[in-house]
């Protein structure tokens, strides 16, 4: 299977190729970024493809981090990754960006938790917990101390924008100390891994916020209509 995986849900802007059955990840790039997604994603898939070797056409599935994230940056990604499915009449698919966190720590130990924190500001994440064998919680916005309460059991992995912050939270409980994987943003390679084993027949990928924005309309200043 040729995945095309994007990603641009936080502090990157990032894309991969994957062929599953010759050689894994072909081509791939991530350029740390805070903002300017939407004009740093486009040249960035052409260079990827370029190097793949592949033309739009050729790929099987798009796949996509849904957030929770940027309202901004998640609206990139999967307007990209809907409209590229759409041109090649191929499946667009999301994956959660919590999941996109774990995902490597629990390919390569599925018995220990891995506690899965974005930064959401104002003491708060959005937090997710997998434990052992795949069951995993329900994605929600937590408190930094409920975050902190989930990832006291040891051992355990802590990952995500927040891990840091959780794990000095858990430190302060004299719990022992957590394994912590703090990077900005998820790992390319593996939200394209993700994707090549997710179910087909999935609707198109929705953003997958968790919490309304902190930006409201202003109703009240709006102007008549004619």
């Amino acid at each position: 299977m040729r995945v095309l995986a994007i990603d641009t849900a936080l502090a990157a802007c990032s894309a991969a190729v994957l062929d599953t059955e010759h050689g894994g990840i072909v081509a791939s790039e991530s350029l740390p970024m805070m903002r300017g997604h939407a004009e740093a994603l486009i040249p960035l898939l052409a260079r990827v493809m370029e190097r793949s070797g592949m033309g739009f056409p050729d790929i099987d599935r798009v796949v996509v981090t849904t957030g929770p994230g940027s309202f901004t940056g998640l609206r990139v990604g999967i307007s990209a990754a809907r409209g590229i499915a759409l041109a090649a009449k191929k499946p667009a698919v999301g994956l959660s960006t919590l999941a996109a966190y774990a995902a490597p720590h629990i390919a390569a130990d599925n018995t220990v938790p891995v506690v899965s924190a974005i930064d959401a500001r104002h003491e708060h994440v959005y937090l997710q917990v997998f434990g052992p064998g795949g069951r995993s919680s329900t994605p929600r916005l937590a408190t930094l101390r409920e975050a902190a309460h989930a990832a006291s059991p040891s051992p355990a992995w802590i990952v995500g924008s927040a891990a840091q912050s959780v794990a000095d939270a858990v430190a302060k409980t004299n719990a022992a100390p957590a394994s912590v994987d703090a990077r900005a943003a998820p790992d390319i390679a593996w939200v394209a891994r993700m994707g090549a084993t997710l179910p087909e027949g999935q609707s198109p990928p929705r953003p997958q916020y968790l919490r309304a924005p902190d930006a409201q309309p202003q109703y009240a200043a709006q102007l008549p209509r004619r």
